[in-house]
């Protein structure tokens, strides 16, 4: 796998919930600095650069709540270092513009009803990306050192320091992620 050094930042529990194959979906809209105002998928595969600042246990659905603490304990290891678990290649960039499909998605991954709704109406006129990801997790762990110009709330970074080639598996046999991935596109067009 050629390994590309840019990252997508992410809730770590939704890191987590990817590499533990508990959903295949991110749902974004973008940063509050992102240049265009909105969210564009920049790169075909990323790391998941994890982020703790804004993950709530309430903003998660109740059998995925303890994630946040599950993660927050990486961030109280080491505020200088942060783990790199999870390398993803987007298999589909979808677009949500009502409530009635973002309910349909709501069995495919781990937020709470109101988050999800609440991101869909976040910048309102511009669609909820629902973005569909092959997860990969190293061999071996990768821990990168954390960089000022890796903070801000914006979606996506480049990793001075990514780490060098390595041995990724994928989380999900490719039946199973065929499998899932059809579910929610189904899901969609109902």
């Amino acid at each position: 796998m050629n390994v590309n050094p840019v990252a997508l930042k992410e809730w770590a529990s939704a890191v987590q919930a990817l590499t533990e194959g508990q959903q295949i979906m991110l749902l974004r809209k973008g940063g509050i600095k992102e240049e265009t105002r909105r969210f564009e998928l920049k790169s075909p595969s990323f790391y998941l650069y994890p982020t703790y600042e804004h993950q709530r246990t309430e903003l998660l659905k109740e059998q995925f709540r303890h994630l946040v603490g599950q993660t927050l304990a990486d961030e109280a290891a080491s505020t200088e270092t942060v783990p790199l678990r999870a390398y993803a290649e987007a298999a589909a960039d979808l677009e949500v513009h009502d409530l009635e499909q973002l309910k349909r998605l709501y069995p495919y991954h781990i937020w709470s009803e109101g988050l999800a709704a609440e991101r869909l109406r976040w910048k309102a006129k511009e669609p909820l990306h629902v973005l569909l990801l092959r997860v990969y997790v190293p061999d071996t762990p990768v821990t990168i050192q954390v960089l000022p110009e890796y903070s801000g709330c914006r979606s996506w970074i480049e990793l001075t320091n990514a780490p060098g080639i390595r041995q990724w598996r994928p989380v999900l046999s490719d039946d199973a992620f065929d499998s899932r991935r059809a579910e929610v596109v189904s899901a969609l067009q109902e």
